[in-house]
């Protein structure tokens, strides 16, 4: 099987507490009707304690326009992009020369070449390294980009993939957007990286101290909610989509389809020793909680996580699998499931074992 020998996660150097962004965005006029009171509502029940932002705060109410703020995506994508990828290499003890497979995800930003092609030679990946650069997957390619090198490797068991991804949220900004998805994006997205390295089950480097091992991958979409969760792109950029029934459909749906997969490999949601789930918001990780019938404690590093750093779209299940690998690491033999979702609307589970 598939092994997850490292992962590295990176965010910007731009700390800000919670109330210094709602305050900034105050001032940039996103309180609807100039009502601040609803602004510090939504920033309030976020659960949001600090974020990381690619650009100093003053710097967002400067930007001219989209091209400005893509250009600055590409600049800065690289710049972590690059800190993540060699930084997951050196821990996971694999040369960059040894990888035959980059996947690359975002969906904060555009580029061609697109990043992964720009970190070849600073990186030192071998010219004929295959690659994969993947956008509009949202804030489930994390987990299917994990599904999608496990993939790779099922037919190269002696190969190395990495999975890349950074995500700039705050360079999608709507300034003359007061829409209440607008503004709950705004009280709920940061800015990080994050890269794996796998490795096949047949890799002389393989380590007993290595991660996990994927198991088996699900994914799923759901007919009929394709304007539930994504983007809207028009002469501004990046304008969210983000349905008020997206809690609702998780509980009607989510319970089902990941019971389902377990039981496809005799295994129940208590059986599950690790939940590494993508921090969608409160209320989606109440939703995860309540259809699959968790005890709290199942996604503490998750809510964590959304404090600490907010949601970093794919960016985030990937931190979540960090801070479970070094700080609440599971017995070993036992199962995990990375469970994340995404436009489409669509949902991603990977089965691991420790």
């Amino acid at each position: 099987m598939t092994r997850i020998a490292a992962v590295h996660g990176v965010l910007p150097a731009h700390e800000y507490q919670q109330h210094e962004i709602t305050d900034a965005l105050a001032t940039m006029g996103l309180a609807p009707q100039g009502n601040r009171a609803v602004l510090d509502r939504l920033h309030a029940t976020s659960t949001v304690r600090t974020r990381r932002l690619a650009l100093p705060l003053e710097r967002y109410a400067t930007l001219s326009g989209f091209g400005q703020a893509n250009d600055l995506f590409i600049e800065l994508a690289v710049e972590l992009g690059e800190r993540a990828l060699k930084a997951a290499l050196e821990e996971a003890g694999v040369r960059p020369g040894e990888v035959d497979l980059v996947i690359f995800t975002s969906v904060t930003g555009i580029a061609a070449p697109s990043i992964e092609a720009r970190l070849v030679e600073r990186v030192g990946l071998r010219p004929d390294v295959k690659r994969v650069p993947i956008f509009g997957l949202g804030c489930v390619a994390g987990a299917a980009g994990l599904a999608r090198l496990h993939d790779f490797l099922l037919g190269q068991p002696r190969g190395v993939a990495v999975l890349l991804s950074v995500e700039l949220c705050s360079l999608t900004l709507q300034r003359a957007d007061a829409s209440t998805a607008n503004l709950v994006a705004g009280a709920l997205f940061g800015d990080g990286a994050a890269a794996v390295v796998a490795l096949g089950r047949e890799h002389p480097s393989r380590r007993p101290d290595d991660g996990p091992v994927v198991e088996a991958t699900r994914s799923r979409l759901y007919p009929g909610t394709g304007r539930l969760l994504g983007w809207d792109i028009g002469d501004t950029g990046f304008q969210i989509l983000l349905g008020s029934d997206l809690p609702d459909l998780v509980r009607r749906q989510l319970g089902d389809e990941v019971r389902a997969f377990l039981a496809d490999h005799d295994l129940k949601p208590q059986d599950v020793t690790a939940w590494v789930c993508h921090p969608g918001g409160p209320k989606v990780l109440e939703a995860v909680r309540d259809t699959l019938d968790l005890p709290a404690r199942a996604l503490e590093l998750t809510w964590r996580s959304l404090a600490e750093v907010g949601n970093l779209s794919s960016a985030s299940v990937l931190h979540i699998l960090r801070d479970t690998l070094t700080l609440r690491p599971p017995l070993a033999g036992t199962p995990g499931v990375v469970l994340a979702l995404g436009p489409g609307f669509c949902s991603e589970a990977v089965l691991l074992r420790w």
